[in-house]
């Protein structure tokens, strides 16, 4: 079953010194409608995409090669659906963040990860993922693979933000017939050079996660990808699409 949504996003591309660009012509904002038609059910509610391209704001002398060791991160967090003011949060950094800069980019994750910082205790579960790769081009592939894995559990893109031009679509307004509980969080970061995060078993271990992510230097940070369902603050994920569409996560 896929995690009940439409799904907004941010889109950011910047000229790279490597043989090929990062995720190229990315749709962000696009209905998806793929999925076994037996077992795809359509719930309406929203969520946020943020996708990045690899950053080129570097000085020439730290220029990345295609050969470089790549970090692709996965940090994923589930929080009570009393979080309201977590997802305006949320909504306001979707607004207003400039994603055609790689400044910009950064201020997302960084407000991304603070915003969860302050608010430990709604957060109830979560995962981790690091995969090193031996070079840009590999880390590229981990990334997108990555990205289509978890937008995919999306049925619509609500909140589009391509280089900094925003755009809104209505959500579908589908009775899902569930108790809506919780909320999704999930960043995806691609970083120049060996990164690691701890395994989630503790609320310790996911500030310590949380902590890591916002300290990778903007000069590190090659992509970012932030997902959150649903976006809308009047809907939340039911503990059965929680656990089917999410089973990494884990208690903390």
């Amino acid at each position: 079953m896929r995690a009940p949504s439409g799904a907004g996003g941010f889109v950011f591309s910047a000229p790279y010194y490597a043989p090929s660009p990062f995720m190229p012509g990315v749709g962000v904002g696009v209905g998806v409608g793929g999925g076994s038609g037996l077992s795809l059910i359509l719930l309406g509610f929203a969520a946020f995409v943020l996708v990045s391209g690899f950053l080129s704001d570097r000085s020439e002398g730290s220029v990345l090669t295609a050969t470089q060791k790549t970090t692709v991160l996965k940090l994923q967090v589930g929080l009570l659906g009393m979080a309201r003011s977590f997802q305006r949060d949320l909504d306001r950094i979707a607004e207003s963040a400039d994603t055609s800069t790689p400044a910009g980019l950064h201020f997302v994750l960084t407000e991304t990860t603070l915003s969860l910082l302050r608010h430990p205790d709604w957060c109830i579960s979560g995962h981790s993922y690091v995969d090193v790769k031996r070079s840009m081009e590999e880390g590229e592939s981990r990334f997108n693979q990555l990205s289509i894995e978890e937008r995919g559990k999306f049925d619509e893109e609500t909140l589009v933000n391509v280089d900094s031009i925003k755009r809104h679509k209505s959500r579908s307004q589908k009775d899902n017939g569930f108790s809506n509980e919780y909320i999704v969080v999930t960043i995806l970061v691609a970083a120049e050079g060996v990164h690691k995060l701890p395994a989630i078993n503790s609320s310790a271990d996911l500030k310590e996660a949380l902590q890591k992510l916002a300290s990778i230097p903007t000069s590190k940070t090659l992509a970012v990808e932030v997902l959150w369902t649903p976006q809308n603050e009047n809907d939340t994920l039911s503990e059965r699409q929680l656990l089917e569409d999410y089973p990494l996560l884990r208690p903390l």
